[in-house]
């Protein structure tokens, strides 16, 4: 049973909440959409290398963040609430040089006010590169 409020998502639906953003700038793509699950995908090219050619901690948690942050719209009604960042962490156990990091959230926590994400981040040969947790608020739309 999908968790996602809207049944006939799409990953073009998806791919279309990049368009003029960060998520486009540094070149993230979703890749997969599961019941419960999202997947994206970023590169290791010069938007997202550190200068000594790693992998940006920082590019890790926006694709992190991005994940986890569109997880928890498409599990709301956006009609009544939107959701905000709380806290985001990351530990980054692995290096990448070149490719593709592929990123999967999953819910930890789906509550009424509150959402938390796990999302993990892999290299190209499917070895840990990143562990990240996001917490969200759900906030209601106030009509004026």
């Amino acid at each position: 049973m999908s968790i996602w409020f809207n049944k006939e998502l799409s990953i073009d639906q998806l791919n279309a909440l990049n368009k003029n953003n960060m998520a486009q700038h540094i070149g993230i793509v979703w890749s997969q959409l599961g019941d419960d699950f999202l997947k994206a995908t970023m590169p290791v090219d010069e938007r997202t290398r550190q200068p000594y050619g790693l992998l940006h901690g920082g590019a890790s948690c926006v694709l992190a963040e991005t994940m986890g942050s569109v997880a928890s719209a498409l599990v709301i009604d956006t009609t009544k609430f939107y959701c905000v960042g709380l806290e985001i962490n990351a530990n980054h156990v692995r290096s990448a040089r070149e490719g593709l990091v592929t990123g999967i959230v999953k819910p930890l926590h789906i509550g009424r006010q509150t959402h938390v994400w796990d999302i993990k981040i892999y290299d190209n040969q499917e070895k840990l590169v990143c562990i990240s947790r996001l917490t969200v608020a759900v906030l209601p739309v106030v009509k004026s």
